[in-house]
């Protein structure tokens, strides 16, 4: 196997809703086609894969987590920006979802706490909690089928079941309470419980998501230190070009108060120059001819001349980027540790939810 084959790559998820949502997404990856290693981070919703790129291709490794039901951002001029955008809409579902959730669930929580015997109590409940388990709740179903399809299980699955249950039995027991009443027992219905839980989920989401959104604060920061477009001499005249179609050898013009585009060398004039940014060092360095400048650094007062000697991803900005991306993928032991109870808590609660059921039909409950 060539060496230089083997690829390492941050890729944001979309769509991943809990700790366990990143367990099955590294797990599905990890058994995938060429994958040498695979760290998803829930919390900042990216994974980093090394994998066999004579083996596998970025696009069949977004048709593995697809598969799942979550997605990965490939063959994206700026992967970072999508993710940021889908993030967006997400959170602006979920506030519109937890809002009318709400809305609808509080009247189903005053009927079935303080006016259990209203006539028509449980239509209207029925009526009511519909819509938020089944509409409002729907990405609960959505995800846990798609889970389930593979074998596999997380919150999603739990919520869908606990809720889904509640609102099928209460169903029952409006429709049919002699069912029960010919047993000597009351048919309690459970439509606040389902309207209830879906609630305080989306609500959990929906902060998550606010929390969630702040993490991507210092990336944008040291994004926004590399300008967007260049001034390039060509022929004598200076013409204004996109940062990304600057090439190796060009020579860039630099105004006092202007950013440097890309790693370069003075060909030309003399200024001083805030390298803080790399060094942390506040005092301006003085840059003469020869001297070397780099991505994201400030010029002062005098004009500069430069040729450019490392652009695009090989520039000293580009690697510090690249280094906080990778850190912030990777998992800090404690979360290892979450992981792995992820995994098991929900198979375990399932499990003990069966074994309960079983035991309270042998047992008479």
């Amino acid at each position: 196997m060539v060496a230089s084959a083997i690829k390492q790559q941050t890729f944001p998820v979309l769509e991943m809703t809990c700790a366990s949502c990143a367990v099955s997404v590294e797990s599905m990856l990890k058994a995938a086609k060429g994958v040498k290693e695979a760290s998803v981070n829930y919390a900042n919703q990216t994974a980093l894969v090394k994998y066999d790129a004579t083996a596998t291709t970025e696009t069949e490794l977004q048709t593995v987590v697809r598969s799942i039901g979550y997605d990965l951002v490939v063959n994206v001029e700026d992967p970072t920006a999508i993710k940021e955008e889908a993030q967006q809409e997400y959170y602006q579902q979920l506030k519109s979802h937890t809002v009318w959730s709400a809305v609808l669930a509080v009247p189903v929580v005053v009927i079935g706490m303080f006016l259990m015997n209203l006539p028509y109590g449980n239509y209207t409940s029925m009526a009511l909690s519909a819509p938020v388990v089944f509409y409002f709740g729907r990405m609960f179903f959505v995800n846990g089928w798609k889970q389930a399809k593979h074998g596999k299980a997380n919150m999603d699955t739990l919520v869908a079941l606990s809720t889904g249950i509640a609102f099928l039995f209460s169903a029952f027991n409006t429709f049919f309470p002699e069912f029960w009443h010919a047993r000597g027992i009351h048919a309690h219905v459970y439509y606040e419980a389902s309207a209830v839980i879906v609630v305080f989920i989306l609500l959990g989401k929906l902060l998550e998501e606010k929390a969630k959104s702040k993490t991507s604060s210092a990336i944008k920061k040291l994004i926004g230190l590399q300008p967007k477009t260049v001034n390039v001499i060509v022929n004598g005249s200076i013409k204004e070009i996109a940062i990304a179609e600057v090439k190796v050898g060009d020579v860039i013009q630099i105004h006092p108060g202007e950013k440097i585009p890309v790693d370069s060398i003075v060909v030309q004039g003399s200024s001083y120059v805030d390298e803080s940014m790399i060094s942390g060092e506040p005092v301006a360095v003085a840059k003469l001819e020869g001297a070397k400048v780099f991505a994201g650094t400030v010029n002062q007062k005098g004009s500069l001349q430069l040729r450019a000697e490392k652009v695009g991803s090989a520039t000293i900005l580009a690697q510090i980027i690249k280094m906080v991306q990778e850190a912030q993928g990777s998992k800090a032991p404690v979360q290892k540790t979450v992981d792995k109870i992820a995994a098991v808590f929900v198979p375990v609660v399932i499990g003990i939810s069966i074994l309960t059921f079983i035991l309270w039909m042998i047992l008479g409950g």
